[in-house]
């Protein structure tokens, strides 16, 4: 790792915003400051192992890292394995139980996109400012960040006779399926305490999320009369499976494109005489000429949504409009639920007030709700219904699920210091 990057002065230090901070809170900024080249040296070691989600036992070995690092500070560690049939390595949680204040559920995920066989990014320095490396924002930064957090508190006795779970998912990219069962644990776990707090990215110092769209999965087969395509059209031949394929997909856009919160994108189509798709590693193939009037298409695609209501309603109408076939042709369109979204509550808009404190007390300015649209599917869904949650406390950084993924190292060290004044404050709520 390049020196420099622990030679710069920590500007922000305790006592720029001493008037609006408790004695322990000082303390707090004081030890992430004291413990900062020990943070980023576990964010470089664990950046650099890969851990794409169907890297198993590099998902595992992250795992073991924090594992290593969850014991040193008394926390107990589990691994929670999963079914064969889901082929995914299965989940890290570290817990404490107590029986003071407010029980506190900590979100992360161990697992990138970035899998085995792809190009190799490494924890890099690109100037003081900016760091690059495969899932250094999503989500390794916030993983490293719940544990400087605990770490800082742990330091200071602040996490005596008191409930955490840090529970970080093997496959939040590419979730085992059914989800539900990889989720079950995770889901159980959580009802047991009074707020989740999800580390996903963060989109600046200003900007918190209380409300996430959830995603589901729907495949369309259509078919066709296989003849001589100078018959195209014709009553007794009718328009073939890939014309129908695309009468679906544009009324789908005409009709429903542009509902605030919804969104349906085909990132697969295949269309032929004959056709193939292997639903485990998402490959197609498919044969055809252009004298033959296509037989078969498929499409596989995504529904995001906020709200069960707005999904019921966006699946209904898709089937009403595959139903309307052109001639001589059919159609089926099948969905499949995925991660479920996290409707905006007024509790979830009380932990943003809460953060909204602690930023200005440090002179970080208010912080807001974000807009639902911005932000992706994730994890803390499977469990808005149970408690109060708030997301995108994590690290800041561009480029996410890319080559060109960062980390905001200018910004890395005050979130931190934000991260542990607003779980301080939140115990005792």
């Amino acid at each position: 790792m390049k020196k420099f990057l622990f030679v710069f002065a920590f500007l922000w230090s305790a006592n720029i915003y001493s008037q609006n901070l408790t004695e322990v809170e000082k303390k707090l900024v004081e030890i992430i400051d004291k413990n900062y080249q020990e943070t980023v040296a576990l964010l470089e070691e664990t950046v650099n192992i890969n851990s794409g989600t169907f890297n198993l036992e590099g998902v595992r070995e992250v795992g073991r890292v924090f594992e290593r690092e969850f014991t040193k500070i008394g926390f107990e560690t589990e691994w929670i394995n999963l079914p064969d049939s889901l082929r995914r390595a299965g989940h890290f949680v570290a817990s404490k139980k107590g029986n003071k204040g407010k029980k506190l559920f900590f979100i992360g995920h161990l697992d990138t996109v970035f899998e085995k066989d792809m190009p190799f990014y490494p924890f890099t320095m690109v100037d003081e400012n900016t760091a690059k490396g495969q899932g250094v924002n999503d989500m390794k930064g916030g993983n490293v960040m719940i544990f400087a957090t605990l770490k800082a508190m742990h330091e200071l006795g602040l996490l005596e006779d008191r409930t955490v779970t840090v529970y970080f998912p093997g496959d939040e990219e590419n979730a085992g399926n059914p989800s539900w069962v990889s989720r079950l644990d995770f889901v159980e776990r959580a009802k047991q305490h009074d707020y989740a707090l999800g580390y996903e990215t963060a989109q600046g110092f200003n900007i918190a999320t209380i409300a996430r769209r959830g995603a589901s999965s729907w495949t369309l087969k259509t078919s066709g009369r296989q003849v001589h395509s100078s018959g195209v059209f014709r009553e007794s031949v009718g328009y073939g499976a890939i014309y129908e394929a695309a009468r679906i997909l544009n009324q789908f856009r005409e009709e429903l494109a542009g509902e605030q919160y919804l969104t349906f994108n085909p990132g697969q189509i295949i269309g032929g005489s004959d056709i193939a798709y292997d639903e485990i590693t998402g490959e197609g193939s498919a044969l055809g000429k252009t004298n033959i009037v296509s037989r078969e298409a498929f499409v596989t695609g995504d529904l995001r949504f906020l709200g069960e209501p707005q999904k019921e309603a966006a699946r209904e109408k898709m089937r009403q409009i595959v139903a309307q076939n052109l001639n001589g042709t059919t159609a089926e369109i099948n969905f499949e639920d995925g991660i479920p979204s996290m409707p905006p509550t007024e509790g979830n808009m009380a932990l943003v007030d809460i953060l909204s404190k602690v930023s200005m007390d440090m002179g970080f300015g208010e912080v807001k709700a974000g807009d639902p649209v911005s932000r992706g599917a994730g994890d803390i869904s499977y469990v808005a219904e149970y408690l109060d949650c708030i997301d995108g406390l994590g690290a800041s950084g561009t480029g996410a699920h890319s080559p060109a993924e960062t980390i905001n190292m200018k910004q890395y060290p005050d979130l931190l210091k934000r991260s542990a004044l607003f779980v301080y404050r939140l115990f005792d709520m």
